[in-house]
């Protein structure tokens, strides 16, 4: 029989590209934004009693690749993108369903507006993702610490260094007041390296750019360090 499954919301976040989201959640916890609900659900009865818990489980649907089939293997990053392993062995965006999970911290519930909303961070979700449910992260029981997790057992070493050339940096200064987790985010992104596998371990005088927030983020990577070029607003016709 068909399953017939709705969006309940939709999450606002600073990744308006897929480029350099980070590949897991947590992993950049400047990361902030909120999910706005469907009428449907737009009401604080469906809520009564989250603030108890610090965390929430999201199942989100990977919209942008909702029209491309699955494939049965996958090149994960984690493995340099040349080994391929099974599309159930990954948390692959291409896979049956379309469906994802990430953990969130819940940062509060806001009502001012009149509409509804849950403020979270660390997520590495697109923006306008569509939220399928949530449910509250269970530390006794959804904390396995002696699990085994085959090559993604560690954390991710942090790569590079991150540094602002003068320009950049004033550039950022100038965004502290309104944006004033911009900054650590760009740092905890970049850290990261998120260039493709296949460029990673190079130094290169490539200029690479990403969207966050409104603002278009482009920098070069130099032996171990990312420079931050330039941090410029991205005018409504170049979207």
């Amino acid at each position: 029989m068909p399953i017939e499954i709705k969006p309940i919301g939709y999450i606002k976040t600073p990744y308006k590209e897929k480029f350099a989201i980070p590949r897991q959640p947590g992993l950049a916890t400047a990361a902030k934004g909120h999910i706005e609900f469907v009428d449907e659900f737009n009401s604080a009865e469906f809520f009564r009693g989250i603030e108890q818990f610090s965390h929430l489980w999201l199942i989100f649907q990977f919209h942008q690749t909702a029209n491309k089939s699955a494939s049965p293997l996958v090149r994960p990053p984690r493995l340099g993108g040349n080994k391929k392993i099974g599309v159930f062995a990954s948390r692959s965006t291409h896979r049956p369903n379309n469906l994802g999970m990430s953990a969130v911290k819940l940062e509060g519930v806001n009502s001012d507006t009149g509409k509804l909303s849950l403020k979270v961070s660390g997520m590495d979700l697109l923006d306008n993702t569509p939220i399928i449910d949530i449910k509250p992260y269970v530390p006794y029981s959804d904390c396995v610490p002696d699990a085994s997790a085959g090559y993604a057992q560690n954390k991710p070493e942090e790569l590079l260094s991150v540094t602002f050339c003068e320009s950049a940096a004033q550039q950022m200064k100038a965004l502290q007041n309104q944006y004033p987790d911009l900054r650590l985010l760009i740092e905890q992104i970049l850290s990261q390296d998120p260039r493709p596998a296949y460029h990673k371990g190079t130094p290169s005088e490539r200029l690479y750019g990403v969207e966050l927030y409104e603002f278009n983020v482009q920098w070069r990577v130099t032996l171990q360090t990312c420079v931050v070029e330039n941090i410029s607003k991205i005018s409504s016709k170049g979207r």
